[in-house]
């Protein structure tokens, strides 16, 4: 069983979807508080193509300045017109691109909706992009798994409760997993080093680490072979 863990993400990017394709198992870490860091936040935020470059699209929290203390699935979004500026960001930014017209019912159906709690609209767009990109990788909650700890120690109990062989771990766990730990469990670390792919943009000079609608816009069905390129995974 080779497992992945992550934490959901709105409009994810390209490197998220390839640690779910490559794993037999995904859970995703929503009974954690939202990170802090704003190098490694990505699950109220992600980033859009734009002539001069990027810019972020960020989810609005109710909860922003008690989020150290309220868990992913739990935190609540503002309920202002954010939806409408994300869409008009979106059409602005690609309303040229070859196959923006292929994801309009999309767009029209997420930002359409109020969402009250932002895990409904991640549960939501997240089940969308596995469906186009053909993944098959199931998915479970943390929340819903009999299973405890904190940070290091969480992420090894979801794996053993799984019986995982592997864990295919995000780079940043080089900071937080004990690797003997993992050792003495039977369980392999790898590290996703994702090396990422150049892929056709309609503005200007090639930009990495934009969401997936990026390269949906601009590939649609060759989307998913454009980010396996990318995989490599490295020993711990």
């Amino acid at each position: 069983m080779k497992i992945t863990i992550l934490q959901p993400a709105y409009l994810p990017w390209l490197g998220f979807f390839d640690r779910i394709d490559a794993s037999d198992l995904c859970v995703i870490l929503d009974n954690v508080r939202i990170d802090s860091s704003s190098k490694t936040r990505f699950v109220n935020r992600n980033k859009i193509r734009v002539k001069e470059g990027w810019i972020w699209l960020t989810l609005p929290m109710k909860n922003k300045g008690l989020y150290s203390d309220v868990l992913i699935k739990d935190i609540e979004l503002v309920q202002d017109n954010w939806n409408v500026k994300h869409r008009k960001s979106l059409e602005h930014s690609y309303k040229k691109a070859p196959f923006y017209m292929a994801y309009v019912d999309f767009l029209n159906e997420v930002y359409s909706r109020q969402w009250l709690k932002m895990q409904d609209l991640l549960d939501y767009t997240i089940s969308f992009f596995l469906k186009v990109l053909r993944i098959n990788t199931p998915l479970v909650k943390a929340s819903e798994l009999p299973v405890r700890g904190k940070k290091d120690e969480l992420i090894l109990n979801i794996c053993k409760n799984f019986n995982a062989k592997v864990y295919y771990s995000g780079i940043f766990g080089r900071d937080y997993l004990n690797k003997h730990d993992f050792e003495k469990e039977g369980i392999e670390i790898l590290f996703h080093e994702y090396k990422h792919p150049v892929y056709k943009q309609i503005h200007g000079n090639f930009e990495p680490y934009m969401c997936i609608l990026d390269l949906l816009f601009n590939h649609a069905e060759e989307s998913m072979d454009i980010i396996r390129k990318g995989r490599n995974f490295v020993k711990a």
